[in-house]
């Protein structure tokens, strides 16, 4: 993706934190000169590999996986996101523009074939998703049902080999332009809204210089 140097985040500690906050993500992969997407839950095992793994499944009716398995992949998490008027400015000379927050990971895609390891990822992927449950939902895999079930998908895993962060927070902007977007986003009730706001006000945040006092941080 387009990544101004201002906007990038390289901390590969804040990037894995971020895709397990934000694990709904977006695989795109070729069908020789077609693209092809699909929307999927991930989790990420951070001890494996450089940069980590992902870990997913799909349905097995959907043909993505046989064209994917072997090819590098990418896949999107986006976070919060909102329109920026220039109004909100309160300065001649500005125009529109859109915050966001994204993470673009590229790897190659490897289709799990032994049963004890699908079944570890299967698992793994439930109790990351079921443990905000007042009574997590636990699989398991040897009745009739859970084992017809298990042949209707298709696990994989994507060995990370670059991940991409953009944090587009208007850093090309003064402060004071900066905290007056921030005011006017938190008039909103929004989600997305509100997520832009904690991530403004995070970055707005004064930090002390060498000589003990405390200034703004300077804009990018």
């Amino acid at each position: 993706m387009s990544l101004p140097r201002h906007y990038a985040v390289t901390n590969k500690q804040q990037l894995q934190g971020f895709i397990k906050e934000n694990g709904f993500g977006i695989m795109f992969s070729r069908n020789g000169p077609e693209p092809v997407a699909s929307h999927l839950p991930f989790v990420i095992d951070e001890a494996t590999g450089e940069h980590g793994t992902l870990l997913a499944h799909m349905a097995g009716a959907n043909r993505q996986w046989r064209h994917a398995d072997g090819q590098t992949v990418l896949t999107v998490f986006q976070g919060p996101h909102t329109y920026v008027s220039p109004t909100w400015y309160q300065e001649t000379e500005t125009v529109p523009t859109w915050n966001y927050v994204a993470v673009h990971v590229y790897g190659t895609l490897k289709v799990v074939r032994d049963e004890q390891h699908l079944q570890r990822i299967i698992s793994r992927l439930t109790d990351y998703y079921e443990a905000s449950q007042p009574q997590p939902w636990k699989a398991e895999f040897t009745s009739e049902y859970a084992q017809q079930m298990m042949k209707r998908i298709v696990v994989f895993e994507i060995k990370i080999e670059k991940m991409q962060g953009k944090w587009k927070l208007n850093q090309n902007h003064p402060v004071e332009r900066r905290r007056r977007v921030v005011d006017v986003l938190k008039t909103y009730i929004d989600d997305n809204s509100k997520g832009i706001v904690t991530l403004m006000e995070s970055d707005l945040e004064p930090e002390a210089g060498v000589d003990g006092q405390v200034k703004d941080k300077p804009a990018i």
